[in-house]
């Protein structure tokens, strides 16, 4: 079993940022590829970066390149999605995902315009 845990969602203006963390624990944890999803309202989940754990190579959707971008701390076995110049189109519940089909929870970022 593997669980994901994510924090760090919460209310911010338009232009603003947040940076959401997720740690990863279980027995079976295997240094998979960690990647955030997102699902706004009324839409299907998509993905919006992806981070292998040696090199940190990433990977980001062109909708957040060059406004969002992925890091991990391989210690606490954490990845991070820092976020800015936030758009009201941001707004929805992101999740952090690994192989094997874990999720998290999920953690709702909601931009006001």
């Amino acid at each position: 079993q593997v669980q994901l845990a994510e924090s760090g969602g919460g209310l911010v203006q338009a232009g603003g940022s947040l940076r959401l963390s997720c740690a990863a624990s279980g027995r079976t944890f295997g240094w998979n590829d960690m990647a955030w999803y997102r699902q706004a309202p009324g839409k299907e989940r998509e993905f919006v970066a992806s981070i292998t754990w040696i090199g940190g190579t990433t990977k980001l959707a062109d909708s957040v390149k060059g406004r969002f971008s992925m890091s991990r701390e391989i210690a606490e076995k954490m990845v991070f999605l820092q976020m800015n110049s936030l758009k009201p189109e941001d707004t929805a519940i992101y999740y952090c995902n690994t192989a094997g089909g874990y999720w998290g929870q999920g953690t709702q970022v909601t931009v006001s315009s």
